[in-house]
């Protein structure tokens, strides 16, 4: 950097100093914390997002949320060119930054990355896009990112203003495609594919569930209030929204996907008088979904989670492969074999899984982190990922969509109305409606009310096509949580040595239990997971392990 972009950098810092004794590390998608803590972390993050921009000669966005976390919490999120999260060789570089203290040395460490990652400042222009949820904090905290951006010279911002995160990422991966990027296009492009979709539906199903409302809980939020635009240019979409931000309750408590999924109650504004209806819950940016249906007389509900939604895609996508596959065969000795796989973490169902494999896909186990999930859905031509929290998406390849293009040409010419072309565009209009940047509550749930229209499908009989087994979480307080390392998947324990034998030997006593530990990634907890044929034994398996986890490790208590 020359004595210029150092000088402003130095200047710049000197409004954003950090709050003494604090140090915030780099989560699974970014920093998150108390908002009062935040403002010199998101200035800094801003300057890193104009370095990242530089560095690739791309649309970087910088999204102020802090997901499913209490309304007095926020935090930041950086979208990398293709809409997903930062690359993983820069969360060293944030963390070190945000955690610098001195503005000298902070402005040493920026002259040294910049040399490591051969950054060049010879006119280039960076652009960072930005978003915010409805947070009261993040107004402030945006401001902070702009100055932080303009610290760098040729960097500019773009105030995209209130947005689901989904919707930020979407926009960044269409500028870098040199797509149409607004708002009104990501609604546009998701209400066009949402009716097309409609559309092929077969005609024996087209009178089925016309009447079927789905209930949706915003988590009084912004993702409530998006679904109320989207609802209104979907033709045909029945959705009653409760809980948007204009609601009267506090964003995330008492209600939002991560609430429900979670306590698995129904959210507050939902009761007994919702019995057998479809009801559905998003998280605080919108970036989770999960169903639900609440039981008679009640505030319990049946969950249908991340894992259920992760199903009832992959049953419709391999139906559709399966018809082109077909015809594909009759017609060619060298067929194209799209490859179907579906990506879950170990906190998916066993019964889940279970179900999956008997339906004869390639199910692929990652650490938890929708980064590791991502990665790994990208190895096939068409992935499927879900976490049960309601965090996933559908990704198509290059490839694959080409051949869909090709297809949908050969039988726009030989074959209009056959169920080969239906396949093809039913297809075509899921990689548009799905959000392939990231997990995204609002494309997810049009997707979801699309197939169940094509399947004739009732909430009830969609939960049915498996049964989950009962499981239990719990968090043990521990010192120090890198105490715990682990390997396969985040399922087996190499260190300390002897604890993966003891809870193996635990796990054994249970019909059909299934247990492993893992050290949280933001707090000095260990995770507990435990799955039994009976709720009881579950509970049981989960506090012993626990116990086993304070033995090695002198804890003090769960949770």
């Amino acid at each position: 950097m020359n004595d210029e972009q150092k000088t402003l950098i130095l200047k710049s810092s000197s409004n954003f100093t950090p709050p003494k004794g604090v140090r915030l590390s780099y989560g699974t998608a970014g920093f998150r914390a108390d908002a009062k803590l935040l403002k010199s972390t998101v200035y800094r993050i801003g300057i890193l997002s104009a370095l990242r921009s530089l560095q690739t000669k791309s649309v970087i966005g910088l999204m102020i949320t802090a997901s499913h976390n209490k309304v007095s919490d926020n935090g930041v999120k950086i979208s990398d060119p293709n809409g997903g999260m930062l690359s993983q060789s820069w969360e060293p570089f944030a963390d070190s930054i945000a955690s610098v203290s001195d503005h000298d040395q902070l402005v040493l460490l920026i002259d040294d990355f910049v040399r490591k990652e051969g950054i060049l400042f010879d006119g280039g222009r960076a652009e960072i896009l930005l978003g915010r949820d409805t947070r009261p904090s993040g107004e402030s905290l945006l401001n902070a990112a702009k100055e932080g951006i303009k610290s760098i010279l040729g960097a500019v911002s773009h105030d995209m203003g209130i947005l689901t995160t989904p919707q930020l990422h979407w926009m960044v991966r269409a500028r870098n495609m040199g797509l149409k990027s607004t708002e009104h296009d990501y609604f546009q492009q998701l209400s066009q594919s949402y009716r097309c979709l409609v559309d092929l539906i077969p005609d024996g199903n087209k009178t089925t569930r016309l009447n079927d409302k789905v209930v949706v809980d915003g988590a009084n939020g912004v993702g409530g209030d998006k679904l109320e635009v989207l609802r209104d240019i979907c033709d045909g979409l029945l959705v009653e929204v409760r809980n948007s931000s204009k609601s009267e309750g506090v964003l995330n408590e008492g209600v939002g996907a991560d609430f429900v999924q979670k306590e698995k109650v129904a959210p507050s504004g939902f009761g007994p008088s919702d019995e057998g209806m479809r009801c559905a819950s998003f998280d605080g940016d919108a970036d989770r979904l999960v169903y639900f249906l609440v039981q008679p007389n009640s505030k319990t509900i049946e969950l249908v989670d991340g894992d259920k939604i992760l199903s009832l895609f992959a049953l419709f996508i391999k139906e559709q492969l399966s018809i082109i596959k077909d015809d594909d065969e009759e017609k060619t000795h060298d067929p194209y074999h799209a490859r179907l796989g579906v990506v879950q973490t170990a906190y998916a169902n066993g019964a889940s899984t279970a179900f999956l494999k008997n339906l004869g896909l390639d199910v692929a186990l990652t650490p938890t982190g929708v980064k590791y999930l991502h990665e790994k859905a990208l190895e096939y031509d068409i992935g499927i990922y879900f976490e049960a929290n309601g965090h996933g998406t559908v990704l198509f390849s290059d490839g694959v969509l080409s051949w869909l293009e090709r297809k949908n040409s050969e039988y726009s010419s030989i074959s209009k109305g056959s169920e080969e072309r239906k396949a093809v565009s039913r297809l075509l209009a899921v990689s548009k409606l799905i959000n392939q940047a990231v997990g995204d509550a609002l494309s997810g749930l049009l997707l979801v009310e699309a197939i169940s229209r094509h399947t004739g499908w009732s909430i009830q009989k969609w939960n049915d096509i498996y049964t989950d087994l009962p499981s239990r979480q719990l968090k043990v307080n521990v010192v120090d949580r890198t105490a715990v390392v682990t390997a396969n998947a985040e399922t087996v324990v190499v260190q300390p040595a002897g604890i993966q034998n003891a809870v193996d030997a635990e796990t054994a006593k249970y019909h059909h239990g299934r247990c492993f530990i893992r050290p949280s990634g933001t707090e000095d907890v260990i995770r507990v997971y435990a799955e039994a044929a009976t709720q009881e034994e579950a509970d049981l398996l989960a506090n012993s392990v626990a116990k086993i986890v304070d033995h090695f490790l002198g804890s003090g208590r769960s949770n």
